[in-house]
């Protein structure tokens, strides 16, 4: 099937660009409850896969050896800003397990959060790899080759323990053939998985609700992740960024997290209007990440509703601006049958 309009940017009433894409909804017994576009998309998941990533880290006995507070398995799932609450965490986890940020493979860039990065800037201070937005990742994959005996200095690669364990988390969770997922390196160095659109939010879903044929190892894994990331929004994403807000207008009924190139996943949690609850996945076909995901994740949520029509006032829909701050269009979703 064809990718479908998500949504459309406006200046005045005139449409000036469009974005296509896919998304799908499941429920807890598998059910397809909405899509558009076609949900057998294969793409890759990107940081949309941290949640899953830091599984292993948990179910392994590292976390827990390591001392990880709920806070910090929060940061190991999350694509931080890179502000001070979240550098420092990074850096105590890398202190837990006796490590350092030369340990890390990640690479170093400026903080996602722009006044961040700005007062480093004059200030003339230069960003580690602990800004990073996989920093807290990347320390639980340290966690984890230390744990099992696995060699720090190549945590990254492929053919390391660590992502092997990885790979079998991601297989395990989306109910895949390991074998079947390819993967390509991240931007952060690490490997990542292509999977199709549907087998995201089924490892979404299994994460909010997990199978009975989970071990019980990976069950009280899954259980923390989730908590973990509902009680700290801030953390998962950070001042500005989507997760953070969708996950604080929803107030502590879903979990959210984005991908890059345009791709986003949910999980609503079980609730009186949805008993099994919801997992969403979204790919805008053009890898948008500023305009069409915002705005059609805001109104899948909307129109679900699982935040009120009046949360959100800056995304769904989104105002255009010119250069002096008048607003002069919008990015405006379509209209979600569901």
């Amino acid at each position: 099937m064809a990718s479908k309009v998500l949504a459309k940017v406006y200046r005045g009433d005139v449409v000036e660009s469009v974005h296509r894409g896919h998304y799908v909804i499941i429920d807890g017994e598998g059910r397809e409850a909405a899509s558009e576009g076609s949900p057998k998309t294969v793409t890759f998941i990107r940081s949309a896969a941290k949640p899953f990533q830091v599984l292993p880290c948990i179910t392994s006995g590292a976390a827990d050896a390591a001392g990880f507070s709920e806070e910090e398995i929060a940061l190991a799932s999350a694509s931080h800003s890179g502000e001070a609450r979240h550098v420092r965490i990074a850096q105590l986890m890398l202190e837990r397990i006796g490590l350092s940020e030369i340990h890390l493979r990640c690479g170093t860039h400026l903080p996602f959060y722009d006044k961040e990065a700005e007062r480093m800037q004059r200030a003339g201070e230069f960003p580690t790899q602990l800004h990073n937005n996989c920093s807290g990742k990347h320390a639980a994959m340290l966690a984890l080759a230390k744990h099992i005996g696995a060699d720090i200095t190549s945590y990254d690669a492929a053919e390391n323990p660590v992502q092997k364990e990885i790979l079998n988390a991601v297989a395990a969770i989306t109910e895949l053939p390991a074998a079947k997922i390819k993967t390509a390196i991240d931007g952060c160095a690490a490997p990542n998985f292509a999977l199709p659109l549907v087998a995201m939010a089924r490892g979404f879903m299994n994460l909010i609700k997990p199978p009975d044929h989970f071990s019980r190892e990976l069950k009280a894994a899954c259980g923390r992740v989730v908590s973990a990331m509902v009680k700290n929004p801030e953390l998962i994403g950070g001042t500005e960024r989507l997760d953070t807000l969708l996950m604080q207008a929803a107030d502590g009924r879903i979990i959210s997290k984005v991908g890059a190139e345009g791709v986003w996943l949910c999980g609503v949690l079980p609730s009186e209007a949805y008993p099994t609850g919801l997992a969403i996945a979204l790919k805008v076909e053009d890898g948008d990440d500023r305009r069409a995901r915002p705005v059609a994740s805001a109104a899948i949520l909307k129109r679900l509703g699982v935040v009120s029509e009046d949360a959100l006032p800056d995304l769904a829909p989104m105002p255009i601006k010119n250069r002096r701050g008048d607003i002069v269009g919008s990015v405006k979703a379509l209209e979600f049958d569901i």
